[in-house]
């Protein structure tokens, strides 16, 4: 009830957004996880072609990802969604009824694409109309993408015993109505100014050289290696562990009901606290402590008895469940900082450069942790992925409390729906009249007080101009554009009076 409370209190396309998280996870997981299997024993393909129709879909997807911020840029978050969904919908259908190599490579590049397209256009048009209540929108597109890909997988199981065609009829389906909900419920809007980059070249130009951006990529890229070992490591020794085949189920169901349960709360709980920004290494921490409890039973003999499968399944489960909590600390902040490394108008750039990041960076840890799990079973050093994944985990946390501690990263403004001190407050100018300080008042409501002395980021219509944390000149620095989304998806929105999605 919390999430969809804090649901009902965004803007109705905001909401559609997160329902469309919803249900793009649902078709993600009802079909993909069961394609290779279709391609092989349906269709009667060869292992080498199956990888290869795979493997152009991820090159599809995390090839393109920078260009999809950059539409979503130059043509504006609403374009792009609904295109991507659109190209959902067509590659899903050409899964359905598609049975040549060729069709089924243009059903696979398409699906790439228009992940492509869609995943970077929803993070700007979040970040941009969310206004400072980033990190719960971030955070309640997480639990509905997390929900999403449980309840795909378990469809997708049951409908896969079926039919592998009526599973893509289904998602087509709920694509295709996805499109036209979005095309019917955000508001059309134009994109932001281009700004000094007179190209698409300059704005990558300019992503690429943001030193402290590329160093905050680097410094996350243990939080994606570790994030998919919840499909590579955590099954397989969940299933050495118990020595059943539905334990890698269990271990999502058991993340999934925390995140369900926990992620607004420990998001909010971080606002309050000093905010996000400070505890994303200790996410970090957390992630990586979560490989130690499966030391305690990878590399033993087959359980004996039910009970003693129930005792290393709750080890596994605990693993898992801990692994989710460090994602919730974590994932929503980060997403909440990368539209804080450069202009308002490259938005969509920066989070496509980032996902093409972490996509590299998973394929590489996966990479890694695979070759150590190979290892590891080789040589009886069955610890040796754990303690890898482990070490991914602390080397991604100290990076990025470097980055915090040496004030490379963005500040991140409080939410307007935190808690504050008892206690009116009122603005008061800083020595010198060039900045405001917070002090408590015994007494009076909160009034904004104007500077002493005339400040560079004043507007012309008055003292009461807001100032921005983040608008000083810099590498990195956040410059905020004139240019918003208009229409009913604006953040400022009385969002109490909008009527439930």
């Amino acid at each position: 009830m919390r999430n969809i409370r804090a649901t009902r209190e965004f803007p109705l396309a905001l909401r559609l957004l997160l329902f469309n998280q919803f249900g793009i996870d649902i078709g993600f997981y009802l079909l993909l996880p069961f394609l290779a299997a279709y391609l092989e024993q349906g269709l009667g393909m060869s292992a080498a072609l199956v990888g290869f129709v795979l493997g152009a879909r991820n090159l599809g997807q995390q090839g393109l990802f920078i260009l999809g911020g950059s539409a979503a840029d130059r043509l504006g978050p609403r374009t792009v969604i609904i295109t991507g969904c659109a190209l959902r919908t067509v590659g899903f259908g050409l899964f359905a009824f598609g049975n040549s190599l060729w069709l089924l490579l243009a059903a696979s590049v398409l699906t790439g694409l228009a992940a492509a397209l869609f995943y970077p256009a929803v993070r700007t048009y979040v970040a941009l109309e969310s206004g400072d209540r980033k990190a719960e929108a971030f955070a309640l597109l997480n639990v509905y993408a997390t929900i999403g890909s449980l309840l795909g997988l378990l469809l997708g199981s049951v409908l896969f015993l079926a039919d592998f065609r009526l599973c893509a009829v289904v998602v087509a389906g709920v694509f295709g109505v996805l499109t036209v909900a979005q095309a019917m419920v955000l508001p059309t809007s134009g994109a932001a100014p281009a700004g000094p980059s007179a190209s698409v070249l300059g704005d990558w130009r300019e992503a690429f050289c943001n030193r402290r951006f590329l160093l905050f990529c680097l410094a996350t890229t243990g939080m994606f290696t570790m994030e998919n070992q919840l499909y590579l490591l955590l099954p397989e020794g969940a299933l050495r562990a118990s020595g059943w085949k539905g334990a890698a189920g269990v271990l999502l169901a058991a993340g999934a009901i925390a995140n369900m349960l926990f992620q607004l709360r420990i998001t909010r709980a971080l606002g309050r606290n000093g905010g996000g920004t400070r505890w994303v290494s200790s996410g970090l921490v957390v992630m990586g402590v979560s490989f130690l409890p499966p030391l305690l039973v990878c590399g033993t003999e087959p359980p004996g008895s039910t009970r003693e499968a129930v005792a290393r399944m709750a080890v596994m489960v605990a693993s898992s469940v801990m692994l989710f909590f460090g994602i919730m600390v974590a994932h929503p902040t980060a997403m909440e900082m990368i539209p804080g490394f450069g202009r308002e108008s490259l938005t969509g750039t920066y989070f496509g450069l980032f996902y093409v990041f972490s996509g590299i960076a998973a394929t590489a840890g996966n990479a890694v942790v695979g070759r150590a799990m190979d290892l590891g079973g080789q040589f009886g050093m069955y610890w040796l992925p754990w303690v890898c994944c482990l070490a991914f985990g602390l080397s991604s946390a100290g990076s990025v409390a470097l980055l915090f501690r040496a004030g490379m990263l963005p500040v991140l403004p409080a939410p307007s729906g935190a808690p504050v001190a008892e206690g009116p407050v009122v603005a008061q100018p800083t020595a010198g009249g060039s900045g405001a300080a917070i002090v408590k008042r015994a007494a009076g409501p909160v009034v904004p007080m104007a500077p002493t002395g005339p400040t560079s980021g004043q507007s012309p219509q008055g003292p009461t101009a807001s100032l921005d944390p983040t608008g000083s000149a810099g590498d990195g620095v956040r410059q905020q554009d004139a240019a918003r989304l208009p229409g009913p998806a604006r953040a400022s929105d009385d969002a109490a009076d909008q009527p439930p999605l």
